[in-house]
């Protein structure tokens, strides 16, 4: 909404976001970075120029990228290297991203780098960064998949005082407030993928004969369909629960987000990995729908929180007084 804050769905994105898996990785990709890229203007009324940016996106002139991971910070967000220097009516950044999605395609990249280094990580903001700004360069990076990916360097890479998204310091809550939301999503993409890997696989055994008979007729065949149906079905269960906890429910959804994307994408893991094993030979033949969804599945692992940061949020939550 121009001039307020805008309100995204959680549940609409990851419906979204389950269909484009089951489809297209590579679109449920692009979308979903499209809008990491871009969700911190949508925290931030008055960013400039945020109604314009946000309508170039929409349709889809612009494209966005969330440049915040570092060769020395992943998982700890907070140790970013990356530095802005204010320099007259501007600010002048140097360093270094790396596995970025979207690198090398997008127009704006959403930087984040610390603005005031000596108040450590109160003093990380963040910055829209063209991608033709002077002293920006882009190292491709080949990921398993068919997935834009790069390092993005930053050598004495100029931007104006209004590529300040917010104010100096709020950086780190931008992009945590970003990966809170989106996190969730990453388990409805696992969902897309596991859900296509159990139609094939069923399609699979029910067309396939061995020993005289549709291997679906196997009772172990069945006792791993139905073992994969039970993973979907609890997964889908999680996300969307956590979606609507994000949405309206009676709590800040923390902890259900981060059930929701560990066991989303542990469990679209294990679906995939018994759909290449009732494929048979056809499953590891590259290029094929099951060899792909094997190679696709497994970033989603790590990607916005690994599986050990949503065991430590999860476990830590126990240890809460009361």
């Amino acid at each position: 909404a121009p001039g307020g804050a805008a309100r995204l769905s959680v549940r609409a994105l990851c419906v979204a976001r389950e269909a484009l898996a089951y489809h297209s990785a590579t679109a449920d990709s692009i979308f979903a970075v499209q809008g990491l890229g871009s969700h911190s203007l949508t925290l931030t009324p008055g960013a400039v120029p945020r109604d314009d940016a946000l309508r170039n996106i929409r349709n889809g002139t612009d494209i966005w990228a969330f440049a915040l991971t570092e060769p020395d910070a992943g998982s700890d967000v907070a140790s970013l290297r990356t530095t802005a220097r204010e320099d007259g009516d501007g600010f002048v950044l140097d360093g270094a991203k790396t596995f970025i999605s979207n690198a090398g395609i997008a127009t704006h990249y959403c930087v984040f780098a610390n603005a005031r280094p000596e108040l450590g990580k109160k003093g990380i903001s963040a910055f829209v960064v063209p991608a033709g700004a002077p002293g920006l360069r882009i190292e491709a990076q080949r990921a398993g998949g068919d997935h834009p990916l790069g390092a993005v360097l930053f050598s004495g890479v100029r931007v104006p005082r209004t590529a300040l998204v917010g104010d100096v310091g709020q950086g780190l809550r931008l992009a945590l407030g970003t990966l809170d939301v989106f996190r969730t999503s990453v388990g409805a993409a696992a969902l897309g993928l596991a859900r296509r890997a159990f139609d094939e696989a069923v399609a699979r055994v029910r067309s396939r004969r061995q020993f005289g008979q549709r291997l679906v007729d196997f009772q172990l065949t069945q006792g791993a369909l139905a073992e994969m149906a039970l993973d979907l079905e609890a997964a889908r269960l999680l996300v969307y629960r956590a979606a609507w906890e994000k949405d309206s429910g009676p709590t800040d959804g923390r902890v259900a987000v981060a059930l929701a994307k560990l066991g989303a994408t542990e469990a679209a893991s294990r679906i995939i990995d018994r759909a290449v094993q009732l494929a048979g030979g056809q499953g590891v033949l590259e290029g094929g729908i099951f060899e792909r969804l094997y190679r696709e599945v497994r970033p989603l692992r790590i990607y916005e929180g690994t599986s050990e940061i949503q065991k430590l949020i999860v476990g830590q939550s126990f240890a809460a007084p009361g």
